[in-house]
C-alpha cells in the first residue's frame, strides 16, 4: 500500500504531533556569506553602508522570524527556488533543511553538487570545486516524525530517490495544519535522520552561538563522485551517488 493508493488519515496530522526534543541539527551552505562586497569599498564605514542597502533589496523575512535571528537560519526562507525539493514545491517559499549528523548534511550537499553538474551538459566532463560551511541549530517546535508510526507505512512514498509527489504534498497539509517540522529518514545516508524546518520560528542557535559549531570543507565533484575534505581538520567524506 502506498501513500498515492491510500492517503494518510488526516487525523494523523494532530493524533502523532508532538514537541521536538530540541536537537542541535547540521546544515552545509555554500561560503557565499562571507562577504566579497569589502573588495568594493574603501572603510568599513562605506562596508555597513553597503551591506545595508544590499540587505533592503533583498526579500523581506517572514513575520515569524525571531527579532534579530541570524541569517543562516533565517534566509532560506526569504526566497522561492525554482527547483522544487522533497518537502518544497518548484516557486514555493524556501525551508530549512538540517540533518542529525554531519555525513547526512555532506550528503545533501553532494547529491545537489552532482545534479548540478548532471544538468549541466558543459559540465559532465569537468571537476568542480566549491567551498561550504557546515554549522549546527536546535530546532524546535511542533513536528510529525515519519520514522514512527504509523508514518513508516508509507516509508517508500517519504524515500524515493527523486520523486517528490508525495513528500511535498504531504508537506502541504503539515503547513496548513500549523505543524513547524517533519523528521525523516535521511535518502543521502540511509541510517540518518533529517529535519524540514517550515518556520524561521523553529530555529534558534546553539548554547555558545553558531560561530562555536561552524566547519569549513572544499567539495571537489564530478559526475561520478564527490570529494568533501574538512579544511584545516580531520574530517573526510565521499560520496558516488
Amino acid at each position: 500500500m502506498t501513500a498515492a493508493a491510500a492517503p494518510w488519515p488526516a487525523e494523523w496530522l494532530q493524533d502523532t504531533v508532538h514537541a521536538l526534543s530540541e536537537p542541535e541539527v547540521w546544515r552545509g551552505v555554500e561560503t557565499q556569506y562571507a562577504s566579497s562586497s569589502l573588495q568594493l569599498v574603501d572603510s568599513h564605514a562605506e562596508h555597513d553602508v553597503l551591506e545595508q542597502l544590499l540587505e533592503a533589496s533583498k526579500p523581506p523575512l517572514p513575520d515569524d522570524a525571531p527579532r534579530g535571528q541570524h541569517f543562516l537560519l533565517s534566509t532560506p526562507f526569504r526566497y522561492t527556488p525554482g527547483q522544487g525539493s522533497r518537502f518544497r514545491a518548484a516557486g514555493s517559499l524556501g525551508i530549512w533543511y538540517g540533518a542529525r549528523e554531519l555525513k547526512a548534511a555532506c550528503a545533501e550537499v553532494a547529491y545537489w553538487r552532482m545534479r548540478f553538474i548532471l544538468d549541466s551538459v558543459g559540465l559532465l566532463q569537468r571537476r568542480i570545486t566549491t567551498h561550504h560551511t557546515f554549522f549546527m541549530a536546535v530546532v524546535r517546535g511542533s513536528a510529525i516524525d515519519l520514522t514512527a508510526p504509523p508514518w513508516d507505512a508509507f516509508a517508500s512514498a517519504w524515500t524515493s530517490g527523486s520523486d517528490y509527489t508525495e513528500t511535498q504534498r504531504l508537506a502541504a497539509a503539515v503547513q496548513a495544519a500549523g505543524i513547524e517540522v517533519i523528521q525523516y529518514a535521511s535518502v543521502r545516508e540511509p541510517g540518518c535522520t533529517c529535519f524540514a524546518v517550515f518556520t524561521p520560528a523553529a530555529l534558534r542557535q546553539p548554547r555558545g552561538g553558531i560561530d562555536r559549531t561552524r566547519q569549513k570543507w572544499t567539495c571537489t565533484a564530478t559526475r561520478e563522485r564527490v570529494l568533501m575534505a574538512q579544511d584545516g581538520g580531520p574530517g573526510r567524506w565521499e560520496w558516488d551517488g
